[in-house]
């Protein structure tokens, strides 16, 4: 065979790949096209039985894309010898996941071994945003279910200490922007973070200052009289805005007043592009909604690598 036409087949196979690779909002038209409403269905029950459902949904497609890509990996239960993302050290507080099983039950038995565990968080994650009064965007599908999953690899996550150079290195791995991140922090309007996750502002910040100094004082004060510098309390915390079960702009409104709980969100005033974003978030929730909407269809079309539609999300096949 010719040379030339070798390398024309070899094109042409990379290209239906390709194509049988990209994520396709109607991607289940066909195999089974009341995939979303049945994803939807449980979402919106387990809202109903638990106000921290949607915080938890939103937080566990990012802590899925951001370690492998998007392919239901954190979902994975450890096994044997082998210890998996959710028992690694940032994720021992994730939660939702019978929201998932749930989901997967019913898909299963309305369409056996067709959609998959990364498909229904991606979906489940949207739903978590919109039935909080957030946006809803169209989710690209098709994604496959990954078979590897290792609680060391959770290291690599983002953590609520970061400065904004170690954010900006963090998401551009991931092919997102600076933009992105300013955008995806916006997810911080939902839920509730844990003393340990600022302690590092409110009672060790440096050497001269144990408070923060970016920090509103009445607000740190009162961080300070709900984690105490040797907390034992298990679940003493704070929410992460004022609304903390509605999805809305007043996250970034807290931001410019010096009132974020997280050093990773102060970070986000530390540019001049970041700051600008911020103000007009702030100012103008359409403009949020719209861009946050566009920001999660870009991080959950990270790709996986994934193989396989599980029958079971906590299982490989």
């Amino acid at each position: 065979m010719p040379t030339t036409l070798v390398h024309l087949l070899s094109i042409i196979f990379c290209l239906i790949i390709k194509s049988s690779n990209a994520l396709t909002p109607d991607y289940y038209l066909q195999t089974c096209p009341n995939a979303e409403a049945t994803i939807t269905k449980a979402v919106r029950r387990a809202i109903i039985k638990d106000k921290t459902a949607p915080a938890a949904l939103l937080r566990l497609h990012f802590h899925d894309c951001f370690i492998r890509g998007c392919d239901a990996s954190v979902l994975l239960d450890s096994k044997g010898n082998n210890k998996a993302e959710k028992d690694g050290p940032p994720n021992i507080s994730l939660h939702a996941f019978y929201v998932i099983d749930n989901a997967k039950k019913e898909l299963e038995k309305m369409c056996p071994g067709v959609v998959s565990c990364a498909d229904i968080l991606a979906v489940a994650a949207r739903d978590a945003v919109a039935l909080s009064g957030g946006p809803t965007w169209d989710v690209p599908k098709g994604r496959k279910d990954g078979r590897v999953s290792k609680a060391n690899d959770t290291l690599q996550l983002p953590f609520p200490t970061f400065n904004i150079s170690q954010l900006q290195q963090s998401f551009s791995k991931r092919g997102l922007s600076l933009d992105d991140l300013v955008v995806l922090s916006g997810g911080h309007t939902l839920g509730f973070s844990h003393c340990s996750s600022f302690q590092n502002r409110i009672h060790s910040f440096s050497n001269a200052t144990e408070v923060d100094p970016s920090m509103n004082p009445g607000f740190a004060a009162s961080l300070r009289r709900i984690c105490h510098v040797h907390n034992k309390v298990k679940n003493a915390g704070a929410n992460l805005d004022f609304t903390p079960n509605a999805f809305d702009n007043v996250y970034y409104k807290l931001l410019l007043k010096g009132k974020s709980i997280f050093s990773s969100d102060q970070a986000l005033l530390a540019t001049s592009r970041t700051k600008a974003l911020v103000g007009k978030f702030a100012t103008y929730e359409k403009e949020f909604f719209d861009a946050f909407g566009k920001s999660m269809i870009k991080m959950s079309s990270i790709n996986g690598g994934g193989t396989e539609i599980r029958l079971n999300c906590g299982l490989v096949n």
